[in-house]
């Protein structure tokens, strides 16, 4: 009995170090053992052929011993290689930000960003996602299209995208799916360079946002490029205004990491978004008297056209027809009784800048005749904003009303 005792210990150690297979051969030679050299007694044959239970259950429970065993040891060794390499790459400095391993991985002379985890927490930033999420997802319902994360979601270019072509009417000649990275960077760098043009920035290297820094899901460029397009759009939300992040820039030069903390602005104050908010009867007439907006509609369609058929033009419609500054500009002229210099603006303008151009050139002519500054930007008349374009009308036709 003391050496079966014995035995039996030495086994279970054994399944400690060595693990269940191990294990299987040294009970299965205790067997040989038992049979041949201790004439153990003989036990009844089961009926059915089958080993007793109590022998199955013996050999579960031995394997978890020798499964836990080793599984210990493997979690051991990756948890000091994981630490040994976080050792080696990382900044070196005590006060390091607590950055994912990943963030290291970077090639010499390669720079990455990424928002610091405490300033994740900040209740502006949070507040302007918020904004910003609830604000895509009510411009792209009628596509059945959900954002919940501003990262996540947009990083390959389609739902920016369905986006621009939501808030500009003109549809962007790309794939509708990409699923190769290759693919998904050429159309987003389709989609980012009309977005650019949107916002004036073709010509400009201003932007804070590139096709490597939205792909890459950096969270500060998509914030900028979302409030860029929002306030050009003007968008009926109101940004949290003075919303600063601190973003964490890690270097790697001469195989070795860096890092610096740089205070991001993502909002200031707006002036402008004030002028949004602000009611008037046009707002009135949109939201409560649909019926007499056709009327007023009407009206204008007739003050303007008395002067356009002058030189044989004539606006059937209001929402559409003055977008370019064309029409806008060659009334004034009229209304105040002059010819405007066609190179003073581009009568047929092929893009947004071009467009921009002469709606701002006919503000300057209002201007220049007594009329106060338009409150609308450029901006707002050639993005098809029928509320400005009927304010900028309306103002003209309240003075020239009786201008024949």
């Amino acid at each position: 009995m003391k050496f079966i005792s014995g035995l039996l210990t030495n086994s279970f150690l054994c399944a400690v170090f060595l693990g269940s297979d191990s294990v299987w051969r040294l009970r299965a030679g205790r067997r040989t053992t038992n049979v041949k050299g201790m004439s153990s007694p003989s036990r009844p044959k089961s009926p059915h052929g089958v080993a007793p239970k109590k022998d199955d259950k013996e050999e579960s429970f031995w394997d978890k011993i020798g499964t836990l065993g080793r599984k210990k040891k493997i979690k051991e060794v990756q948890e000091v290689q994981e630490e040994g390499k976080n050792a080696i790459d990382s900044p070196g400095s005590p006060m390091a930000p607590a950055l994912p391993p990943e963030e290291y991985a970077l090639e010499e002379n390669e720079e990455r960003s990424m928002v610091e985890p405490r300033s994740m927490e900040d209740i502006k930033l949070k507040a302007l996602i918020a904004v910003l999420v609830d604000w895509i997802n009510d411009e792209l319902a009628e596509h059945r299209m959900i954002v919940q994360n501003v990262d996540e979601d947009l990083y390959d270019g389609q739902v920016l995208q369905k986006l621009l072509e939501k808030l500009t009417g003109q549809k962007l000649d790309v794939p509708e799916v990409t699923q190769s990275e290759e693919n998904q960077k050429q159309k987003l760098r389709t989609v980012l360079a009309y977005a650019n043009r949107v916002l004036g920035l073709a010509r400009t290297s201003t932007a804070r946002w590139s096709v490597e820094s939205i792909h890459s899901k950096t969270l500060v460029s998509i914030l900028h490029l979302l409030v860029s397009l929002a306030r050009q759009f003007r968008a009926p939300i109101r940004l949290p205004e003075n919303v600063v992040v601190n973003v964490v820039v890690v270097t790697k030069k001469d195989g070795v990491l860096s890092h610096r903390i740089v205070a991001e602005e993502i909002t200031s104050t707006y002036d402008d978004l004030g002028v949004r908010c602000e009611r008037d009867a046009f707002d009135t007439l949109f939201d409560h008297a649909p019926d007499k907006l056709q009327v007023v509609k009407k009206s204008l369609v007739t003050f303007v056209n008395k002067q356009l058929n002058k030189i044989h033009l004539e606006v059937t419609d209001l929402d559409t027809q003055f977008h370019d500054g064309v029409y806008l500009t060659l009334l004034m002229g009229m209304l105040e009784g002059y010819f405007v210099p066609l190179h003073e603006f581009f009568l047929t303008p092929k893009d947004f800048d071009q467009k921009v151009h002469n709606v701002a050139f006919a503000f300057e002519l209002m201007q220049d005749s007594g009329l106060p500054k338009p409150k609308a930007r450029p901006e707002d008349i050639v993005n098809l904003d029928l509320k400005s374009t009927l304010r900028v009308l309306y103002n003209l036709f309240t003075k020239y009303k009786h201008v024949n």
